[in-house]
C-alpha cells in the first residue's frame, strides 16, 4: 500500500499537481490555494518569516530567549492539533512516515530554539546572511542550466551587498547562527519530502507537536511569566501566529508545487524581507548600496527558470 493511502483523504495532496489539500482548508480555501501561483505563497511566507522574529526580539527581555521560542512553538502546535489531529496522522501513517514527521519535528525544534539564541546575540542580517548560505547548496544541487546558474550568481551577489556581511566577534552567537542555517536546510529538504509525500500540512500539523514535546522541558520555565500577564501572553501568541502558523503553511502550499532548487533559490528574498521588516519593525533604514543589493536579488529571482521537476 503507497504512502498517500495511509493518510486521510482530507490531508491528501490532488491529482498529478502536488497540491496540498490541507485537512483544515474547507472548499473555498482549497480553491485559492489551487488557484494562485506558488510564488504568492511564497512571498507570503517571506513576508513573514521574519516580521514574527522582529517582534518575538522585543520581547526576550520579559519571556526570556528560549520563552519565547517555546510559546510560538507552543502556540503553533495548540493551533494546529484541533484542526489536523495529529494523533490520526501518526496511528494511520507507515513507518517511513512517521519517522519523516519525527524528522521534521525534531528540526523544527532545535531550529527555532537555535534561531532565538542566535538573535540574542546577532544583528539580524547577520543570522539572516548565514541562514542564507545554507540554502545555495541546495539551490546548486538542481540547477540544470547556465541561466539559473547566472541567476544563482546574481541573488547571492546582491544579497551580500544587502547584509554586508562580515564576522562577529562572538563565536555562541555565531555557532548558534550556524546550527539555524544548517537546520534551515534540513526544513526545506524534509519539509519538501513532506509536502510531495501528500501529508502536507497535516504532516505539519503532526511535526509541530513533536516539536512541542521536544521543546517542552526547555523553554518553559522562562516562558511562566507570560501565562501572568495577559498582554504579554496575546504578544506572545501573535509571535506565534506570525512565525510558525502563517509562514510553515504558506511554505507547504509553495513546497507541494515548486521544485526544491527553485525554493531554495528563492529564499535569497529573505534577506530582503528582513531588510523592509528592520525598517517597518526596527527603524534600520537601509543605504544605498543596501538599495542596490535589493535590486540584484530581485532580478536573480526573476531571472531564475524553475526546473521541471526537482
Amino acid at each position: 500500500m503507497s504512502d498517500r493511502k495511509q493518510i486521510p483523504a482530507a490531508n491528501q495532496a490532488s491529482g498529478g499537481t502536488g497540491t496540498v489539500r490541507p485537512a483544515l482548508a474547507g472548499p473555498a480555501f482549497t480553491g485559492l490555494a489551487d488557484a494562485l501561483p506558488p510564488h504568492v505563497w511564497f512571498c507570503v511566507s517571506a513576508v513573514f518569516h521574519y516580521l514574527g522574529p522582529a517582534f518575538a526580539v522585543l520581547l526576550f527581555d520579559q519571556v526570556g530567549v528560549l520563552g519565547m521560542a517555546w510559546l510560538r512553538i507552543a502556540t503553533a502546535a495548540l493551533i494546529f492539533a484541533p484542526l489536523t489531529k495529529p494523533w490520526h496522522v501518526f496511528a494511520r501513517a507507515e513507518r517511513a512516515q512517521r519517522l519523516l514527521l519525527l524528522a521534521f519535528g525534531a528540526c523544527l525544534a532545535v531550529m527555532n530554539c537555535s534561531f532565538y539564541l542566535a538573535l540574542d546575540r546577532l544583528p539580524i542580517s547577520l543570522v539572516a546572511a548565514i541562514e542564507f548560505v545554507g540554502t545555495i547548496a541546495v539551490a546548486l544541487v538542481g540547477l540544470r542550466s547556465r541561466r539559473n546558474f547566472a541567476a544563482l550568481t546574481v541573488a547571492v551577489a546582491g544579497t551580500l551587498l544587502l547584509i554586508d556581511v562580515k564576522w562577529s566577534s562572538d563565536p555562541i552567537g555565531l555557532f548558534w547562527a550556524f546550527l539555524n542555517g544548517a537546520l534551515f536546510v534540513g526544513y526545506i529538504v524534509i519539509g519538501h519530502r513532506v509536502a510531495r509525500a501528500g501529508i502536507g500540512i497535516a504532516g505539519l500539523g503532526s511535526a509541530m507537536a513533536v516539536a512541542f514535546l521536544v521543546v517542552l522541558p526547555i523553554g518553559f520555565r522562562e516562558a511562566l511569566p507570560a501565562f501572568s500577564s495577559p498582554q504579554l501572553l496575546i504578544a506572545a501568541i501573535g509571535v506565534g501566529v506570525c512565525s510558525s502558523v502563517i509562514p510553515y503553511i504558506c511554505d507547504q502550499l509553495a513546497m507541494a508545487r515548486l521544485p526544491r532548487a527553485s525554493f531554495a533559490l528563492m529564499l535569497s528574498l529573505l534577506p530582503l524581507t528582513a531588510t523592509l521588516i528592520g525598517i517597518v519593525v526596527l527603524r534600520q533604514v537601509p543605504g544605498v548600496t543596501d538599495c542596490i543589493g535589493i535590486a540584484m536579488v530581485i532580478a536573480g529571482v526573476a531571472f531564475h527558470k524553475p526546473a521541471a521537476n526537482t
